[in-house]
């Protein structure tokens, strides 16, 4: 091809044969079984295949510009018309043969589609034809790429196969030769399919082979702490509990025992529904390092969260004491320090100072924990909560805080459930523990999709009632500022027209980002008090408010949330012996906004709910932060292969562990090196790295 061509392909990422093989068709177009255009039915979505009879250009009253095109088959005509795209009479000449993709209309008898996708196939024949994603910008059309591959495919003969015969054996999948020509060239839809299984599972034996011998290296060579596990300040701090543990939570707690009793470093993730007992869990984790004359930090992502904490463990341990040979008793208090950025100077240096002594036991905070001016004189056991919320430097940072040779155990925390298959692709190199039940006493929340005004009526209803008994109430907003282009309520609008309408009578407070620090506090201290009966806030109260007094949640426009943020927001009540309530506000204007509603309304369970998340918003990007790159996933997908993915993982074990370097697999080695390894430019680098510092 010429210097134009190849420049267009470098456009979307083709700039080797590799990349063009694996730039996989959108869609297929089965000529044995496509439909003429007297049979499309009006109001279904088809596709068809046409030549253009007629195109012109023409401008609207509004000054638009618009593109009629009259195309044609042997059994009738389609008027295709497109708004704001003049290039399309440029596109659509006059005897161009296209695939029409869209909505059938009618209009004055005629049937029409309107912004269709077009696809220019030229006269290809044969019984499938694969569709391209293609680039109007790039200058290059589904017929070109496909006649490109065709060539490659013939050009490679044989390709090599780095899966090992047993295993494809064992699963019924392709060859990789046959793999790459029925993906590209399917003589049927069963073919393409089976192409298709064949190279997704591929993409996850990458990423399950990467993870895996990243998991057995740290295993094999990170020097850790052997804790003693069967200390008295465990025992005590269950015997203190004033409730009995879940079975959930003593699971969790043994497996994580068992990893600091091990000289290996722990890589463990603890997944919890909202209120499932994940601080209690941790607090176990932070003790045994303590017992061992060792630190304990958690870190969290925001400064409400790190004082919530703070205040929790406090609690919890109070009246704990540690030995100290340097006092006259022999041991003194458990110290748990707080450190965030609104720690003022003097007593940042003094909690400095005890952390480098070890005289702090343990240190909750935020991002302020892995500044350079702080250093542990042995840091032992990491927490890291809402592990999502960081990036993966600060994680490793806190990581590397430990002043000795050996690398301290980590726990990340996150109480955002992400679906198992989820978990094993983007965090595979953890073992996971999983909190699936609620503590006793806990009530189900009760949440109701307000749909007009009448349900949101009774919502105002139900918090004046709530108030009334002596509780409290929250009201949730997206936004501090109104903003005309979304119309969605703000926070300060909202305080003020409650105060005067709904809620009038009642004691509102405000919290939301801009809230200077020390008003924030004073804010959170009245509600927690008792002093507010109603705090109206944005979703800085999403993770960390624990006031078990608050029994109803008011989201405001919930249809702009994500189901893992309404269902964070829902877990802030519940947190008592009370029935709670969950009110969602929203139009449901959109049909992925109404299925999130309808999802958050049916179930409490975060699991579930996650599910539901992946199907309605899919994937995205799994192996970094950048939305297209070599390494992500292309035809594997979370949804749909659930399945694949456990296998690509049992098989992953099956080689690494009979053979850590893959000497034996060289081919499949190689493969994952150059897709997942030291990359050719600094973004592979960085998203090998994103991947691995978990």
């Amino acid at each position: 091809m010429g210097p134009k061509k190849r420049a267009g392909l470098a456009e979307i990422g083709v700039t080797a044969v590799l990349d063009l093989l694996l730039h996989y068709p959108r869609r297929y177009l089965d000529r044995t079984n496509q439909r003429s255009i007297a049979e499309l039915v009006v109001g279904e979505e088809a596709m068809v295949l046409a030549t253009v009879r007629r195109s012109q250009l023409i401008r609207t009253r509004s000054r638009r510009q618009m593109v009629q095109v009259d195309v044609g088959d042997e059994s009738g005509r389609l008027r295709c018309t497109f708004f704001n795209q003049p290039w399309r009479a440029r596109q659509l000449r006059e005897g161009t043969t296209a695939v029409f993709f869209g909505k059938v209309d009618s209009f004055r008898g005629q049937r029409q589609m309107t912004n269709p996708v077009v696809d220019l196939v030229g006269d290809r024949t044969g019984r499938i034809v694969p569709v391209y994603p293609q680039s109007e910008k790039a200058g290059l059309t589904t017929w070109e790429i496909g006649t490109w591959v065709e060539e490659a495919l013939e050009r490679a003969g044989e390709l090599a196969d780095p899966v090992p015969d047993a295993v494809l054996d064992r699963f019924g999948l392709l060859d990789r030769t046959a793999a790459f020509r029925g993906v590209h060239l399917p003589g049927s839809e069963a073919e393409w399919r089976a192409a298709r299984t064949r190279l997704a599972f591929d993409e996850l034996l990458r990423i399950q082979v990467a993870l895996v011998r990243r998991k057995r290296e740290i295993e094999r060579t990170a020097l850790g702490v052997a804790h003693d596990t069967g200390g008295e300040l465990l025992r005590r701090f269950r015997a203190a509990l004033p409730f009995p543990l879940t079975g959930a939570q003593e699971r969790a707690i043994g497996q994580i025992l068992s990893d600091l009793a091990s000289p290996v470093p722990m890589h463990r993730l603890l997944q919890g529904d909202v209120g499932a007992g994940k601080t209690v869990v941790a607090v176990a984790a932070l003790l045994v390092a303590v017992e061992g004359g060792h630190q304990g930090a958690l870190m969290a992502p925001t400064e409400v969260l790190a004082e919530q904490h703070h205040l929790g463990i406090s609690a919890l341990l109070e009246g704990f004491t540690v030995p100290d040979a340097g006092s006259l008793l022999g041991d003194r208090p458990l110290r748990v320090e707080l450190l965030t950025n609104r720690t003022t100077g003097t007593e940042r240096q003094r909690i400095t100072a005890a952390v480098a002594s070890g005289e702090a036991d343990i240190v909750v905070g935020t991002h302020a924990l892995i500044q350079e001016a702080i250093a542990f004189r042995s840091l032992g056991v990491a927490v890291i909560d809402e592990q999502h919320r960081f990036g993966v430097e600060q994680r490793a940072a806190l990581r590397a805080k430990s002043a000795g040779e050996a690398v301290p155990d980590v726990l990340v925390m996150t109480a955002t459930p992400i679906p198992r298959t989820a978990a094993m692709t983007v965090y595979g190199d953890l073992d996971v523990s999983v909190l699936d039940e609620l503590p006793p006493g806990r009530t189900p929340i009760r949440t109701r999709w307000a749909r007009g005004p009448l349900d949101e009526e009774a919502a105002w209803q139900r918090v004046r009632e709530e108030v009334a008994a002596g509780r409290q109430a929250y009201v949730v907003c997206p936004l501090i500022e109104e903003s005309d282009k979304l119309q969605v309520r703000s926070a300060e609008e909202t305080h003020a027209e409650l105060a005067a309408g709904e809620l009038a009578g009642l004691r509102l407070g405000l919290l939301h980002g801009r809230v200077p620090p020390r008003d924030r506090e004073q804010v959170m201290t009245a509600f927690r008090a008792g002093e507010l009966d109603v705090l109206v806030a944005t979703t800085v109260i999403e993770v960390g408010v624990d006031v078990p007094n608050a029994t109803v949640m008011v989201i405001l426009d919930a249809d702009r949330f994500g189901i893992a943020q309404l269902h964070q927001l829902r877990g802030r009540v519940g947190r008592g012996g009370e029935q709670s309530w969950c009110f969602l506000f929203g139009a449901g204007d959109t049909p992925e906004g109404e299925a999130r509603l309808r999802a958050v309304e049916a179930t409490t369970d975060g699991f579930a709910l996650a599910e539901t998340d992946l199907d309605l918003r899919g994937e995205g990007t799994i192996l970094g932060r950048r939305q297209k790159g070599r390494s992500d996933l292309k035809l594997a997908s979370l949804k749909r292969d659930r399945e694949w993915i456990e296998r690509a993982r049992e098989v992953a074990f099956e080689l690494v562990d009979a053979d850590p370097d893959l000497a034996g697999h060289p081919l499949l080695a190689d493969e994952v090196d150059l897709f997942l390894g030291p990359g050719e430019d600094e973004e592979d680098e960085a998203r090998a790295e994103w991947l691995f510092k978990s």
